[in-house]
């Protein structure tokens, strides 16, 4: 059992460091550990073991424990398993070691942890503020369990501004964003350019905050959650459902029948069609060779118009509950989405042919935006970013989940580390997605849809799941709790991790190749942040209904 085997490993090293440990599988390893030895542990695991990071949580459990909790996240991709290393902290002093000098894609998490949850990361060389909003008074923690969700602190300071890094000797200062002509989303960094050169830049961004993971724990339910989910990313929606989804289930025991499975695993990879389809656009859009821009989405729109005749929308599909789906799959509708991908694949052949022939584009790509293997392993770059450094890393095979353990499939892998790389990965995963569909079509049963509940479920069960997104893992952490709720849940999205290395993906390289470089790795800043905002001027705060929402939206305003 790998589980019992890793655990051995640490007891053997650590001894009573180890204060006690879950094995709810031999998929999932959860490990308890003194908060003086919580560092050299993480060290350990990361680099002796050479596990990938994933992600850090920090909790305020005080109204279960009477402590606080950090939790840091690991994946042995070898061995099929993922591990949490958790450590409690007093509740008058939630201080513990940072990890981030020695696993520094721990980085941000741990300046969330202190933003958000006020658990102090010791020893950790940059901790400016990293969530929170500028005028944000100090000491509040909006994600500690006194915080109600709609609360308006005293003291937001409207003239306090955010405080830049002074730029190195020499450079000047060109600003990319907050709102730039290529980006969709709100984003700033503030580049640090000699001449035509980007020498070093800093990032400012978690400007679209949303109440996820305060209202999942406060207002939401388990089975409201899944429609929240989807709208953490306008690309991936169905990822974050089926990640959260499976996160619950994989927390208390409850597997979805084997129909649901197959299901969740073709709307997943219609997702990747799509998503992938639009990327490969905008790459030709973003270097200049609108052409190819509106053939890929030519290409992408019937499969826009299959997800909205099987779940009756183009994106959002509303897809999960706990315990299984909602959507069926119907014989005329599996039938056309046979041809659909007959088509697509053949049209999507001529695009491939056309952009790998192209010399302007891979002028525009080759040795740009370069993230090779050590940044990979520090950083915990995931998805085509990471697999175009050579990481044979994807969470469908290394991590099975839904029907991924039925059905055969290549992970795509180049070894340019470039921006060219990341195009030809994309593209050729394209192929892989549509292997999948008609595998799970072939194989799938009848059956149910889902598992009934009949019981509430437990409370104090920690889950965690791992899914493939089309731009790399997305990770959910779950902690159960009381009135049929999460009594924690994280996210954490794939552009999380990327966007942490845009820094050294852009330096001593030319301003004009920032656009491709940080396009390069899809970001989605909405997945990013995930915080609740409140109106400070007003004070006024709001539940709209759902009659109120449909009312809107058939009014057009919504």
């Amino acid at each position: 059992m790998i589980a019992r085997e890793r655990l051995n490993q640490l007891k053997e090293k650590f001894g009573p460091a180890i204060q006690r440990a879950d094995l709810p599988g031999d998929s999932r390893l959860f490990v308890f550990v003194e908060p003086s030895a919580l560092k050299a542990i993480c060290q350990h695991i990361f680099r002796d073991l050479d596990a990938r990071y994933v992600t850090s949580i920090g909790l305020d459990d005080r109204p279960c424990s009477g402590k606080f909790l950090v939790a840091h996240d690991f994946a042995f991709d070898r061995d099929h398993l993922l591990c949490s290393v958790l450590a409690y902290l007093p509740a008058d002093n939630p201080k513990v070691d940072s990890i981030s000098d020695v696993v520094p894609g721990a980085s941000w998490a741990e300046r969330e942890m202190r933003d958000l949850v006020g658990i102090e990361p010791v020893g950790h060389r940059y901790l400016k503020r990293l969530v929170l909003p500028d005028g944000w008074p100090d000491g509040m923690h909006p994600l500690r369990k006194d915080v109600p969700w709609n609360h308006v602190p005293a003291g937001y300071d409207e003239e306090r501004e955010f405080t830049f890094d002074e730029p190195p000797e020499g450079c000047m200062v060109v600003p990319f964003g907050p709102f730039h002509p290529t980006l969709d989303e709100p984003a700033h960094f503030r580049l640090y350019v000699e001449g035509e050169m980007v020498r070093g830049c800093e990032y400012r961004g978690f400007m679209v905050h949303r109440g996820i993971e305060k209202l999942a724990e406060s207002v939401l339910t388990y089975n409201d959650i899944p429609m929240m989910a989807e709208r953490i990313c306008g690309i991936c929606g169905c990822v974050h459902n089926v990640t959260y989804a499976q996160a619950v289930e994989t927390a208390v025991a409850l597997r979805a029948p084997p129909r649901a499975e197959y299901i969740r695993t073709i709307m997943l990879e219609i997702e990747r069609l799509h998503s992938h389809l639009l990327w490969v656009g905008l790459a030709c859009h973003i270097v200049g060779f609108d052409t190819l821009f509106m053939q890929s989405w030519r290409i992408r729109e019937p499969i826009m118009w299959i997800a909205e005749k099987i779940s009756g929308n183009r994106k959002t599909y509303a897809l999960c509950v706990i315990g299984g789906v909602r959507w069926d799959i119907t014989p005329e509708v599996r039938a056309e989405l046979r041809q659909v991908l007959d088509k697509l694949e053949a049209e999507w052949r001529a695009v491939v042919a056309a952009v790998s022939k192209d010399k302007n584009i891979q002028k525009r790509t080759r040795g740009v935006g370069v993230a090779d293997m050590t940044l990979v392993k520090n950083i915990g770059l995931i998805g085509p970013v990471a697999r175009a450094a050579g990481a044979d890393i994807d969470c469908r095979r290394d991590h099975p989940y839904a029907a991924y353990d039925r059905v055969d499939f290549d992970v795509i892998t180049e070894f340019g580390c470039d921006v060219w790389s990341r195009v030809v990965v994309r593209m050729k995963e394209v192929f892989e997605a549509i292997r999948i569909i008609r595998q799970c079509l072939e194989k799938m049963e009848d059956g149910p849809l889902q598992v009934p509940i009949k019981d509430e479920l437990p409370v104090g069960r920690i889950g965690v799941s791992s899914v493939e997104a089309p731009r790399g893992e997305s990770h959910h952490f779950v902690i159960t709790g009381e009135n049929n709720r999460p009594h924690r849940w994280r996210v954490r999205a794939p552009t999380y991790q990327n966007l942490q290395a845009v820094p050294m993906m852009i330096k001593d390289q030319q301003l004009a190749d920032m656009t491709i470089s940080l396009g390069s790795i899809d970001p989605c800043f909405s997945c990013t942040d995930r915080m609740e905002t409140i109106d400070l001027k007003s004070g006024v705060t709001k539940v709209w209904s759902q009659q109120e929402l449909e009312s809107m939206t058939r009014r057009g305003k919504a």
